[in-house]
């Protein structure tokens, strides 16, 4: 960082300003920071930011606008700035860059606003809901190794809405959680819980993003699934959902969070099953192996990923900490 002569920062100095210079000098003077990083993707914002203003010819009304609406997110609550990243497909992009899976890891999916804190932490078997109105689902479940070995201790998250299709957090007065608990793989990387068959619902529509969503002809509907996350020291964390072949927005869910290896079938609970969980007979029956892959697969993955892609396009970049800076060597 450059200083004068008695010891003060010393800005770079901002040439005459017009439509073609104002981005490198922007650039410049954001360049000040000894955060290799921070000033990195500083440059890159701005730079893109600036672009997209020339490539549109931004109007002054349009910018109003959008600043109207940033605002306008944030009187409603940060919820409705993750809303607002999971419907332009960022959610989904940025888990995908940090968490890439092999071939036979379970994939991601977005993380969404009504995951909370305070689920309960409950034994296997146990029931995390309280709606009398849902169909009745057994949840039998594994968590293994990319070589198929169980992986035991792991903390699982698992939340889903009631059979209105709203989470808990939505339901004015709530006083404790309902469809949501934790749960810990045991030995044999098994847990198994009773929920409800999951079903669909639309995501909050009443705040600036569900009006985007109109003015963009989209609807606001997630096809019917079940949130989990999975966390052990070691492992790469995952964040993912499994959803329900033949829902009507399977293929256009709101928010972008579907893959074809996360769509299930659910089957019915048989007299075997019944007895062995303790459950009703012909309950729905879901049954799935989730795959972990460790801290080092993954970060040696993402960065065999990260050089590829930058290399692709022509830039010359370094990692530092797993994340790409340029290289001035």
């Amino acid at each position: 960082m450059a200083q004068d002569a008695k010891g003060n920062v010393k800005a770079p100095e901002l040439l005459d300003l017009t439509i073609d210079n104002i981005t490198p000098n922007t650039v410049r003077i954001n360049s000040q920071s000894s955060d290799a990083r921070l000033t990195y993707l500083m440059a890159r914002l701005v730079t893109h930011l600036h672009d997209f203003a020339r490539e549109t010819r931004l109007s002054t009304d349009e910018w109003m606008t959008a600043l109207s609406f940033l605002i306008g997110c944030g009187q409603i609550s940060n919820d409705e700035f993750i809303l607002l990243s999971d419907v332009l497909g960022l959610s989904l992009l940025v888990d995908s860059i940090n968490h890439p899976k092999p071939p036979l890891g379970t994939e991601g999916s977005v993380l969404g606003p009504f995951h909370t804190h305070d689920a309960p932490v409950l034994p296997n078997g146990s029931s995390m809901t309280a709606d009398p109105l849902g169909e009745p689902m057994l949840a039998v479940c594994t968590v293994k190794d990319t070589e198929g070995r169980p992986v035991a201790g792991v903390k699982v998250d698992i939340w889903e809405t009631d059979s209105s299709g709203h989470y808990d957090v939505q339901h004015a007065g709530r006083n404790e959680p309902s469809e949501r608990c934790v749960m810990v793989s045991d030995e044999q990387g098994r847990f198994w819980f009773q929920g409800l068959k999951p079903v669909s619902y639309p995501i909050p529509h009443d705040g600036p993003v569900g009006k985007l969503l109109q003015l963009l002809s989209r609807h606001c509907w997630r096809p019917a699934h079940v949130h989990f996350m999975f966390g052990k020291t070691g492992w790469d964390n995952l964040i993912t959902a499994l959803y329900l072949r033949g829902d009507p927005y399977e293929t256009s869910d709101a928010v972008f969070g579907v893959k074809k290896s996360l769509i299930i079938d659910l089957e019915k609970v048989d007299s075997d099953t019944a007895k062995e969980y303790g459950v009703k007979e012909d309950i729905w029956l879901l049954k799935h192996d989730f795959v972990l892959t460790t801290e080092e697969q993954t970060e040696k993955l993402r960065d065999q990923l990260a050089v590829e892609a930058l290399e692709k396009l022509g830039l010359r970049m370094k990692l530092v900490d797993h994340l790409p800076v340029p290289d001035l060597d």
